[in-house]
């Protein structure tokens, strides 16, 4: 079973955070929303943070700020995952530095157009 942990997942369905959640649930994935903000994301209980979601996800996608994702990165780590998903606006140089030297492999990319979805569909 395909899994994917969406941090920065989002209530508000015009947000990228949200889009990515629905995109990943349409294309088969077990989706984890995580955001400490949130109790419930599209029906699906939302996490508080990456280190409690129940499983290691084959993918973490990722809707937060450069600053704020340079905080979670080693809690990212510690976790663990196949793929690091920078989704635009998420990456930066030191963000791409910390999150190899933490040996994360990252793809620079919008995930919700990687699983084949248009995001003005959504």
């Amino acid at each position: 079973m395909k899994t994917v942990a969406v941090i920065g997942a989002s209530n508000h369905r015009s947000k990228f955070g949200n889009k990515a959640v629905r995109a990943f649930q349409q294309t088969g994935f077990t989706v984890y929303p995580v955001n400490p903000a949130q109790t419930e994301v599209e029906g699906l209980p939302c996490f508080k943070s990456i280190g409690e979601v129940p499983q290691r996800p084959n993918l973490i996608s990722v809707y937060l700020g450069p600053e704020r994702l340079l905080e979670v990165l080693p809690e990212i780590a510690a976790r663990g995952c196949d793929e690091l998903w920078l989704n635009p606006g998420t990456e930066s140089s030191e963000v791409l530095i910390r999150a190899k030297a933490l040996g994360l492999k990252t793809v620079q990319t919008c995930s919700i157009l990687a699983v084949g979805i248009s995001p003005s569909s959504l």
